[in-house]
């Protein structure tokens, strides 16, 4: 039983090293300045883009978050499952993966700004649900990955 949680768990992981990536580029949410004007789609590449010209010393600290934390702690995992990494570096990763959560927390808080000052208007797209559901389920792979690997 626990060989199968493994295998579940290592291609969960997998998926995630596709996931990302998609989630990085999706929409999160559309924003509009007027009720007149068009919405345009922000991405976490497109926000990083903006970011990266305005203040790069902020752009290095949101893209480490945003990108390399998540796929830094998915490919450690990765490497977990497959015995080319000890085991006593999962805290580390599980930590490391956490720091992503924070990203989603500020764009949710962003949203929630940009709404009540009433300025403009901004919609959620489907990017923000799938990379949220991307963290989460990289802290839920990492919090089984101990119990599976200890069952094997």
């Amino acid at each position: 039983m626990g060989f199968i949680v493994l295998n579940v768990l290592r291609i969960a992981n997998l998926a995630l090293l596709v996931l990302f990536p998609i989630a990085w580029f999706a929409p999160l949410m559309h924003a509009g300045l007027l009720p007149v004007f068009g919405l345009s789609e922000i991405s976490v590449i497109s926000g990083m883009q903006a970011l990266w010209e305005s203040d790069v010393a902020l752009a290095l600290l949101v893209t480490t978050f945003a990108m390399f934390a998540p796929y830094l702690k998915t490919i450690g995992i990765a490497l977990v499952h497959f015995d080319l990494l000890k085991d006593k570096t999962l805290p580390v990763l599980s930590w490391i993966g956490k720091l992503a959560m924070a990203d989603v927390f500020l764009i949710a808080l962003y949203i929630v700004l940009f709404k009540g000052v009433g300025i403009g208007r901004i919609e959620t797209g489907w990017g923000l649900y799938m990379f949220t559901a991307c963290i989460l389920a990289s802290i839920v792979i990492s919090a089984l990955t101990p119990q599976a690997k200890a069952k094997v």
